[in-house]
């Protein structure tokens, strides 16, 4: 079967295929952005009792202006890096990873620590 713009020359295909996926780039972009507008923040989630009791030790241990509320699902893709579900409340330890960079948060999610992407944290 031919693709279509198959009969492109070789550079002129890449073009193609780059414009287009930088259009559904944007496209998903614009998509995530109206999903997030439009489900109901998480300051609206009771938090379960196990929540509960995690926040409560964490404010012991950490103080409760240290508290920060995850604001979307983070992935952790790197070593050291959490997986966390929007609406989780965890603890800053430190505004910066081991490199000093201060975009990934150290932080204690009640257990296990590790780096979280800072934009993805609203204080508590």
């Amino acid at each position: 079967p031919q693709l279509p713009h198959g009969h492109l020359p070789l550079p002129s295909f890449w073009k193609v295929v780059e414009d287009t996926l930088q259009q559904s780039g944007a496209q998903l972009h614009a998509f995530c952005q109206a999903f997030e507008t439009v489900t109901p923040s998480p300051g609206t989630q009771p938090l379960t009792p196990a929540e509960e009791r995690k926040v409560l030790s964490l404010v012991s241990k950490h103080g409760p202006d240290k508290l920060y509320q995850v604001t979307s699902n983070i992935s952790g893709s790197r070593d050291l890096d959490l997986t966390l579900l929007r609406g989780q409340i965890v603890a800053l330890l430190q505004g910066a990873d081991t490199k000093g960079n201060t975009s990934r948060w150290l932080v204690d999610a009640g257990g296990p620590r590790g780096f979280v992407p800072a934009a993805k944290l609203r204080p508590y």
